[in-house]
């Protein structure tokens, strides 16, 4: 299939699928990661056109921290950076797909969802778009077959008539990260109780904790009381509860003293 063509079939899919987008959710949900995955290609950078240089000169770098920007209506990767020092690629073999398929094991299948569930959410908004990103602590496979420990950061770079056009990803290495059995994430932007507590409704199967969770955990592990903790982050106290009571299912725990426990065991706090 030529590029025009694959171009082509990906604006006729978002003409088609955006208008109808609360329709869609339920049925896309039930696959991790083929909805997420069928918009994206694993065409290769241009690194010879005016818009890349104009994002080399924009967009800061960091030691060991790779970054690309994909174009949805372009289908492909627009900008890639410092993916030798971070994966072991060269800029010029990076694509979407490979980022994406670089997810060790035992995080693809949760990495896969989250990006899913994200981009549905992303897809039922229309307004502030580029104010709202996730965050992912998880594993990627070096080029050399090692396991590297990211950060990886997700966002809407540009947007218009109230879809995404593209997205930036920042994978940031970094070598403190202790892994357990939960995967971590948070959610960022103007809606971000709604975004993360879409989040927690989806990913409710998995092992995983928000960031919003997690910290309430460590205020209670620190010894204080619910009271103490709705003041402390200014919400009511039924709000703490909703934090905390269903990871008492989720991570098969049965009292307080057993979550703080796993929650150590796991390092969550």
């Amino acid at each position: 299939m030529n590029f025009s063509k694959k171009n082509w079939e990906i604006s006729q899919f978002f003409n088609y699928f955006w208008p109808k987008r609360h329709y869609f959710h339920q049925f896309l949900s039930v696959s991790r990661g083929s909805f997420s995955k069928s918009l994206i290609s694993d065409i290769n950078c241009d690194m010879n056109s005016p818009e890349f240089h104009r994002f080399q000169l924009a967009i800061p770098s960091f030691p060991e921290e790779g970054i690309y920007i994909y174009s949805f209506e372009q289908n492909r990767m627009i900008y890639v950076n410092n993916w030798k020092e971070t994966l072991g690629y060269e800029d010029e073999e990076v694509n979407m797909l490979l980022l994406v398929n670089a997810t060790t094991p035992e995080y693809a299948q949760f990495s896969n969802e989250m990006n899913d569930k994200a981009l549905m959410f992303l897809m039922s908004r229309s307004e502030n778009l580029t104010k709202y990103s996730f965050s992912i602590e998880l594993k990627k496979r070096h080029k050399n077959g090692s396991d590297v420990p990211i950060i990886a950061r997700v966002g809407v770079y540009e947007a218009g008539d109230g879809k995404i056009k593209s997205i930036i990803g920042r994978y940031q290495i970094n070598r403190n990260l202790k892994f357990g059995k939960v995967m971590r994430y948070a959610a960022y932007g103007p809606e971000k109780d709604d975004f993360e507590g879409e989040l927690n409704k989806m990913l409710f199967t998995q092992m995983s904790i928000s960031d919003k969770e997690r910290k309430t955990l460590s205020l209670l592990a620190a010894g204080m009381t619910m009271k103490q903790i709705s003041e402390e982050l200014n919400i009511s106290t039924s709000a703490v509860e909703k934090r905390i009571y269903p990871l008492f299912e989720r991570f098969n725990v049965q009292n307080l003293a057993h979550l703080i426990q796993f929650s150590n065991e796991n390092n969550l706090i």
